[in-house]
């Protein structure tokens, strides 16, 4: 069925869960998994709450470095310990449901595994959704956990 799943996470609880259910799929499979996390490029001014305008850029990147090394981490800890072949990516991106798709493709994955908030209604339109982009401009199959 799938032989490489990749599965994105942002360092929440849900992108954990979805971490072990791609883990635990990509077992009975047979497969390997890829994670991958995205960092909004430097800009001077940002509405990220990560971005200071007073904090030179090579101070950004190092800091998004080791945020995301730590979300890695958990891939390949428990990939490890799964047994699962696991490799990690970090990104930059602007649209990180864009880099999401990008990374999937460019590494032959055939399946991309993410977490939902399930935000509904006003708060699904105003936070948006990179589960929601995804699905709408994938052409790879998508599992989305909650």
């Amino acid at each position: 069925m799938f032989k490489h799943i990749l599965v994105a996470t942002d360092g929440c609880a849900l992108s954990e869960r979805a971490i072990a259910a791609a883990l635990d799929l990509a077992k009975s499979l047979g497969a390997s998994v890829t994670g991958v996390t995205v960092s909004e490029p430097f800009h001077l001014v940002g509405i990220d709450a990560a971005v200071s305008v007073t904090e030179p850029e090579d101070a950004y990147r190092a800091r998004c470095d080791k945020r995301a090394a730590g979300y890695l981490k958990v891939v390949t800890t428990t990939g490890t310990k799964a047994g699962v072949p696991t490799s990690v990516l970090h990104q930059y991106a602007e649209h990180p449901y864009e880099a999401i798709i990008d990374a999937a493709l460019a590494n032959g994955c055939d399946v991309i595994c993410m977490a939902s908030h399930g935000r509904k209604g006003f708060r699904a339109l105003v936070l948006g959704s990179e589960t929601t982009k995804v699905l709408t401009h994938s052409t790879i199959p998508v599992l989305v956990l909650r």
